[in-house]
């Protein structure tokens, strides 16, 4: 008998290849919006830069630096956002998986991931209906069509829809999905008056 302790339940069995497909294409998505908001925001840190030293330092305005940095912010928040959902670094409020059942917080990872999904496809559809209403428009600063503006929306939507439906799937899967909280070892107020 080795020194470290084992594991009592049992190792969940792998997913499917359908489904291990599904997770690679998916976190290539992920891999893909995560660098791609921090293109975003290296870049918008450059316009912000180039901005302010026109106007302090040779004293004249660009009228695109503004707008096109508030754009590429907007992409990094969704994308970020998205990402967020996906690799579960969201805010929860996890204080009820401390004192309930131990079967429950696989139902209340759940009904946290199907609020999210719906909240997104308002993101999405709505922001859709905005990007629609908006496209005649033009911005004047750049000379193109104002429903750009709402196309973060439509797509951090998209993909937040995406990796919540692939977390809900995975977790009825028998995969496990959520960073753990191990409820066996809350710490006490003994061990935090240690510490």
């Amino acid at each position: 008998m080795s020194g470290t302790s084992e594991s009592t339940t049992p190792a969940a069995p792998p997913p499917s290849p359908t489904l291990q497909r599904i997770g690679r294409v998916l976190s290539a998505v992920s891999i893909f919006s995560l660098y791609l908001a921090g293109f975003f925001l290296i870049l918008m840190t450059i316009f912000v830069f180039w901005q302010v030293f026109t106007r302090y330092v040779l004293n004249w305005s660009n009228s695109w630096t503004e707008i096109s940095a508030v754009l590429l912010m907007s992409w990094f928040i969704f994308l970020g956002a998205a990402v967020g959902i996906r690799e579960n670094y969201h805010l929860g409020f996890d204080v009820l998986l401390y004192i309930l059942p131990k079967g429950s917080k696989k139902v209340l990872r759940t009904i946290s991931d199907i609020v999210v999904l719906g909240f997104a496809a308002g993101m999405a559809f709505y922001g859709g209906q905005l990007v629609a209403l908006q496209w005649g428009a033009r911005m004047p600063a750049l000379g193109i069509p104002e429903g750009i503006k709402y196309l973060p929306l439509v797509g951090g939507g998209l993909l937040i829809i995406l990796f919540s439906l692939e977390r809900i799937v995975l977790r009825f899967a028998g995969v496990n999905v959520d960073k753990d909280i191990n409820i066996d070892e809350v710490p006490t107020l003994d061990a935090v008056k240690e510490v």
